[in-house]
Parts: C-alpha cells; sequence; structure tokens
C-alpha cells in the first residue's frame, strides 16, 4: 500500500463556568456540581492566559488534493503539483505557497474520517464533534468556550464573521453563546449604534428597567445564579458592547496598509486580520468563512481560486500570532465538513468525500511540525478500505482540541433534558500535543 505522508496531529474546544436556566430541571439540580467543577479547572489553569480559537471554516469541502494532502503524478492527483514546506520531508499543494512557509508552526492530519457526506449534517459534525440527533442541539466549540469562563471582552466573545450558512450555535448551552454574526470588517458593525437622539434612548432605557423587568420577574424567567433575569442581562451586555473602545478591534482601517496587504486585501482576508485583532482584546473565539469549495464541476480551477484567497490570509495570520506571542494561547483550526473524491468526474469536478480528509491546526499544546496520518494513491471507491492510514474519527479531533485547552474531554454537561453529554466522545491523540 503506497501512503504519501508523514505523521501529524491535532484540533478544538472550551468548557462552562456559569450555565443558563434551561426549561428543564435537570439542568437546576447539577448547577452546584458543575460550578464546582469548572472552578477546580479554573484553579488548576490558575496563572495562565485563556485560551482563545480561531477557525477558518472552508464551507463546501476543500479538496486535500488541492490543499494539505496532494498526490502528483497520479490520476487521482490532477493537475497540482507538490511543494516543499518549513518542514523537512513535508511537501503541500502548489496551491498554497505561503502557507507552505509557517507549516512548521502547524500540526496537521492527514487522515480524518467521518460518517456524514451531506453538507448540512457534516457541517453539524464538524464543529460540533457529534452527528445530528433530532432530540438534541450541541454546543459548537466557540459557545463551550464561553460557557466555560465569563471572562473575556465587552464585545460578544463568540463571533462569526462573514458568516455561511451554518454559523456556530450554542446549542442546549443556551441562544446567548450563539455567535453574534458580522459581515466584512471593512463595513461598520451592525446594531451597535442607538438609532435615536439620546434623551430618547436614555427613555427606552429606563422603561426596560421599569416596565417590561418587573414583568419577566414576576413570570420568574430568572438566572438562579445571579437573581436577574437574562433579558436584562442581554440588555446590559449590549449596552456594555456598544459604548466599548473594544469595538475598535473590528475596525481594520485602522492597521498599516502593508498588514491588509499581507493578509490579502479581501473579504475573508480582512476577516482573519480582524479575528486577529478581536483575539488580542479577549474574544475567545472567532469563525472567519471561506466559500467556493464546492467543487463537483472544475475542480482544479475552483479549488485554485479559494486556496489563492486562503492562503496569504492563514499564512499572515499565523505569522501574526506567532510575532505577538499569542500563538501558545491561541489555537488556529483550519477546515471544512469533508474532502473531496480522489476520483474526476466525467464534469472535471471531485465530489464529496468524509473517507480520508485534511484539518490543519496550529497553536495551542499542539506540536509544531508535526503530520499524522496518510492517505493512499489508491482506492476503493465504493468502500475506500485501505484508503486511509492512521485514521482519526472527528469526535477524536475535538476530544484532542479539549485535552490542548486543558479541559477533560470526558466531562459530562446536563443537556436540558436531563441527559448526560460528554464534552467528546473520542479519544485524545496524545502524539499530536506537547507533553
Amino acid at each position: 500500500m503506497n501512503f504519501s505522508s508523514h505523521s501529524i496531529c491535532n484540533p478544538f474546544e472550551h468548557f462552562s463556568r456559569r450555565q443558563c436556566l434551561g426549561a428543564g430541571g435537570g439542568l437546576l439540580l447539577s448547577g452546584l456540581a458543575r460550578r464546582l467543577a469548572v472552578a477546580a479547572e479554573q484553579a488548576k489553569d490558575a496563572g495562565k492566559p485563556p485560551m482563545s480559537v480561531i477557525l477558518l471554516w472552508l464551507e463546501g469541502g476543500p479538496s486535500q488534493l488541492e490543499t494539505f494532502d496532494p498526490h502528483p503524478g497520479v490520476i487521482a492527483g490532477g493537475d497540482t503539483q507538490a511543494i516543499a514546506t518549513s518542514v523537512k520531508g513535508l511537501q503541500i499543494a502548489d496551491t498554497l505557497p505561503q502557507t507552505a512557509e509557517q507549516m512548521h508552526l502547524a500540526t496537521l492530519i492527514r487522515s480524518v474520517v467521518g460518517k456524514e457526506g451531506d453538507h448540512e449534517r457534516a457541517v453539524y459534525n464538524i464543529k460540533t464533534g457529534y452527528r445530528p440527533d433530532p432530540t438534541l442541539i450541541h454546543p459548537s466549540i466557540g459557545a463551550v468556550l464561553c460557557d466555560a469562563d465569563d471572562s473575556g471582552a465587552d464585545i460578544p466573545r463568540h463571533i462569526s464573521i462573514l458568516p455561511g450558512r451554518s454559523p456556530a450555535r450554542g446549542g442546549f448551552l443556551g441562544a446567548k453563546f450563539d455567535a453574534f454574526k458580522t459581515g466584512d470588517p471593512r463595513s461598520s458593525v451592525p446594531d451597535v449604534r442607538a438609532r435615536v437622539d439620546d434623551e430618547r434612548y436614555q427613555r427606552r432605557l429606563a422603561d426596560l428597567s421599569e416596565v417590561l423587568e418587573p414583568q419577566f420577574t414576576r413570570r420568574r424567567l430568572i438566572d438562579m445564579q445571579t437573581n436577574r433575569t437574562l433579558h436584562m442581562e442581554s440588555t446590559e451586555a449590549a449596552r456594555r458592547m456598544m459604548s466599548s473602545d473594544q469595538l475598535t478591534a473590528f475596525d481594520v482601517t485602522q492597521e498599516p496598509a502593508e498588514s491588509l496587504a499581507a493578509f490579502g486585501d479581501d473579504q475573508f482576508g480582512r476577516g482573519c486580520l480582524a479575528a486577529a485583532r478581536l483575539i488580542e482584546v479577549g474574544v475567545r473565539c472567532v469563525e472567519v468563512t471561506l466559500g467556493g469549495w464546492d467543487s463537483h464541476v472544475n475542480n482544479h480551477s475552483l479549488q485554485s481560486t479559494a486556496a489563492a484567497r486562503l492562503d496569504p490570509a492563514l499564512a499572515a495570520l499565523m505569522t501574526r500570532l506567532e510575532e505577538r506571542g499569542l500563538l501558545d494561547s491561541t489555537l488556529v483550526v483550519c477546515g471544512g465538513e469533508f474532502g473531496r473524491t480522489p476520483r474526476i468526474n466525467t464534469a472535471g469536478g471531485r465530489d464529496h468525500w468524509p473517507h480520508g480528509f485534511s484539518i490543519m491546526l496550529a497553536g495551542g499544546r499542539f506540536r509544531k511540525g508535526y503530520v499524522h496520518g496518510a492517505t493512499s494513491d489508491a482506492v476503493d471507491k465504493k468502500t475506500a478500505e485501505g484508503h486511509v492510514g492512521d485514521p482519526v474519527e472527528i469526535a477524536d479531533i475535538h476530544a484532542t482540541i479539549h485535552a490542548a485547552l486543558g479541559l477533560d474531554p470526558t466531562h459530562e454537561y446536563s443537556t436540558p433534558i436531563g441527559r448526560p453529554m460528554a464534552r467528546a466522545e473520542g479519544r485524545v491523540l496524545s502524539e499530536c500535543l506537547d507533553s
């Protein structure tokens, strides 16, 4: 069997400190135990900088063969060539020349396998670590991170820039952990400026406090840990954001022209630059979406075009975090919902392929310059048997991310219906982590 690769690993996530009141009683009964568990975790990590995550979401399914796992010289490899990287012996696709120079900072997993080949279901699986369940919505990594620790920015601590079809959600942790959605950082952040004069604005705030708040209180819509309504907490959080100097972190026009150029002065590049700026002011998770990867036809052209937008932004992001001493406390995750088939179809495209694809991770406790797993040049088109060496389940990636962030992957939440739910079901890939 011919596997082309070396051996690297990684991924992402965090946990719960203050749990908001759900509809079911199970969540209330377990509140004290959860708070004690989180307090113990925070004590263990005292003195360490809080961990953050930047997820570069490649919407549509990037081809591993045109990005991080090229197979030149065989039919499956198509027209893509391989180039050397800053890691001895490691090659990636020639579509990512700038990223190639930064691979010494990253862990590359080339053997990810999943069970979902549909876009919507696969996105859910990758972003939460769980397959879709009609009885429950699982939280994304950003929601788990923000639930784990209240500290951070006055602005939202979970942000989705250029949100695609499936921005990150809070799931059973609550809607307040859904990602705050915003567009091109070149434009102003939506809904953070009052639309009326200050006098009228202050009257509206007084009405909220004196009229609506007592009604919510009478209905017992209260967070039992604070004895305040969630409505009032949301209102105060919005007011803090509207008056916060941290809003300027969204404004990439304050950056020198050379910084904008380094990231690639398009929507995605500006989004990645904004992500770095937001992490610097205390945001815990930023998701930046880049579409254009769904290449059922004309694969090489579509993948090359998308990769040309990814390459400068990803390379510049890793460089900036490293230069500013933030890479050890920031985990960068780059991937999509699945890969593309080794077979090129009759329309010159590649179809959905969850049976061996790549995810790149950099920062945190993940090893630098490490490759895990490999894919073969030859593959059974129906079963994919024998195609992947050292396969990694999606749940394994999530468990490893938890461990990299100092969290116990086996920790159990109690969902609003009283159902126990582990942070992750997979195994920790200890070989991907620094000791």
